[in-house]
Parts: C-alpha cells; sequence; structure tokens
C-alpha cells in the first residue's frame, strides 16, 4: 500500500512541477515527443505491423523488385511506398532498418553513460593523478573525430575476429565503437559538476558520518549531477543514430542481412538517378524526421532543466 501512495505521490508531483508545464506549453515540444514515441513504437513492434517480414527470403519475389509507390500508375496498395530491387517492401524495411538503428544508438548511448559518468564521478571526486590520467585520456580521445574512432575500432574487430563471426558480432562490435568514442562528453560534464557538488554541505556531511566514497559518489552525488547527463544522452542518441546510419552507408556497420537505415540508403543510392528514387528517399526522411525529432526533445530539456534557460 505505501508503495502504491509513493508512486501515486511521484506522479502527482510530475504533473505539478515546471518540467511538465514548460513540456505542455510547447508544441513543437510535444509534437517532437509524439513522433519519436510513434517511431520507437513502430520500429520495436516491426514483426507485429509490418505489411512484410523483409528478412524472410521465402516472401520475396524478384518479380516485385521497383514496384513504384502506391499513388503511380503501376503502383499497388500490397506495397505503399514501393519495393526495392529485391522486391522487399520499402515501409517494411523502414520499420525494421528503424528498430536496428534505434536498438545500436541506445545501447551505445547507454555503454557511453555508464563508462562517462562513472569516470567522470570518480576523477571530479578523487581529483589528484587520478583526475589528470583520466582527463588526459579524454583530451587525446576527443581531438580525434567520434567517426574515425568507430572506424579504427571496427577494422580492428574485423582482423581480429574469424571470418564466420563477422556478421554475427557487427551489430556489438558497432554499439560497442559508437559507446567508446561518445564517453568523453559525459565524463567531462560530470567532472565540472562533480567538482561543485563535493564542497557542498550535504556532501561533508556524509563524509563526518563516515560514508564510503563510493556511496556519496553513487548515492548522494551521482543525483544531482544527472541533469545535464540526461540531456547529453538525449542528444547524443540522435547523434549516435546519425553515427551508424553513416558507419552502415560506409559498408562497415551492420551487415546487409540486417539492413538499418544507413544501410537501407547506401543500397538505394544506387538506382537514385536510376528513377528508382524512392528506395533512398523514404528510408532519409525517415532518418531526418527521427533525429529531428529527438534533438528538439534534447533542446527543450536542455531549456527545462536549466533555470537559467527559461
Amino acid at each position: 500500500m505505501k508503495s502504491v501512495l509513493r508512486i501515486q505521490d511521484t506522479v502527482y508531483r510530475f504533473f505539478d512541477s515546471d518540467i511538465w508545464y514548460s513540456f505542455k506549453k510547447s508544441k513543437v515540444t510535444i509534437a517532437a515527443a509524439c513522433v519519436t514515441v510513434i517511431m520507437i513504437l513502430s520500429a520495436f513492434t516491426a514483426p507485429w505491423i509490418a505489411p512484410h517480414n523483409t528478412f524472410d527470403p521465402a516472401t520475396l519475389d524478384l518479380m516485385d523488385a521497383f514496384t513504384p509507390p502506391v499513388w503511380y500508375e503501376d503502383g499497388t496498395p500490397k506495397f505503399l511506398l514501393g519495393t526495392d530491387d529485391q522486391g522487399r517492401d520499402i515501409f517494411s524495411t523502414i520499420l525494421y532498418g528503424s528498430r536496428i538503428s534505434l536498438f545500436v544508438a541506445f545501447a551505445s548511448m547507454l555503454l557511453a553513460m555508464i563508462l562517462g559518468v562513472t569516470l567522470g564521478l570518480v576523477s571530479g571526486y578523487l581529483g589528484g593523478a587520478i583526475e589528470s590520467i583520466i582527463m588526459r585520456i579524454a583530451d587525446v580521445q576527443i581531438s580525434f573525430p567520434a567517426i574515425l574512432i568507430v572506424l579504427l575500432i571496427s577494422g580492428l574487430a574485423r582482423s581480429v575476429l574469424p571470418n564466420v563471426r563477422h556478421e554475427e558480432m557487427a551489430v556489438w562490435v558497432l554499439i560497442f565503437a559508437i559507446g567508446i568514442s561518445n564517453w568523453v562528453h559525459f565524463a567531462r560534464t560530470v567532472r565540472g559538476s562533480t567538482m561543485v557538488e563535493k564542497n557542498m554541505e550535504y556532501v561533508q556531511s556524509a563524509r563526518v558520518i563516515g560514508r564510503r566514497r563510493a556511496t556519496i559518489m553513487f548515492r548522494h552525488i551521482l543525483p544531482n549531477v544527472m541533469g545535464p547527463v540526461l540531456v547529453i544522452g538525449t542528444i547524443g542518441l540522435a547523434v549516435a543514430v546519425l553515427t551508424e546510419a553513416t558507419i552502415s552507408f560506409l559498408g562497415v556497420g551492420v551487415p546487409p542481412t540486417e539492413p538499418s537505415l544507413g544501410t537501407l540508403i547506401r543500397i538505394g543510392q544506387s538506382f537514385l538517378f536510376a528513377g528508382e528514387w524512392w528506395i533512398v528517399i523514404f528510408p532519409g526522411v525517415a532518418l531526418v524526421i527521427l533525429v529531428l525529432a529527438v534533438n528538439l526533445l534534447g533542446d527543450w530539456m536542455r531549456d527545462a532543466l536549466n533555470p537559467k534557460l527559461r
């Protein structure tokens, strides 16, 4: 009963908060949130809502290849947005491709957040040689474009893993590469906030009563530095989607058997000037809408969590 009352109280306080007021006041943010939720739900429920299973070769017919969208004279309601060179339904491939792109983006950002927040807390709270080592590594890494780091890690993984494991491990290698390339932003932000928070009275009180360092960092300081982390994570999600699309477009990301949005764009650009524009345009539009919606949410969250920007 107490847990139910606690949940009700939390929900009531959320809907009575400044953040909720700021959210419902912004029509652009509401629209961006709706688009983001719809695209995420559509992507992760693709096996149930997609008209066709693009991963089942038995359902494909090469005679359906290059079918134009439904509003063309040669179009058919069976393929609303047309088909590609293998006869795959474009609408279904976008749903399945978004699923892979979002999975890679969420997983890589979670890895980057865990690694960056942990190193930022440790370096900001402990200081000294540990802080110098972590921050110098961060300075060196941030001087390289993230795309180069991802390509380097992907190349090393391909050289180390057996050929038969390349496609099997491609998604996980990509998640690791994107996550490793983005931890620096979390670490630097959390380090700065931790250096401020560790001098606060509540931290001094925790030290006096004998709290351990790990407890102080993760139980007391961490909740007070999560605001900027959430903003970076939201915007970083859009960056991760674009990074995955770029890597897959270059042909070193997810395998063609598991096409993401970047892979679909890479396949479609070969037919753009042949007249089959829908193969590349529709996945590209889906990518732009997803990234734009997530970026708008990140901008709103930055303003809502920072009273100085209101």
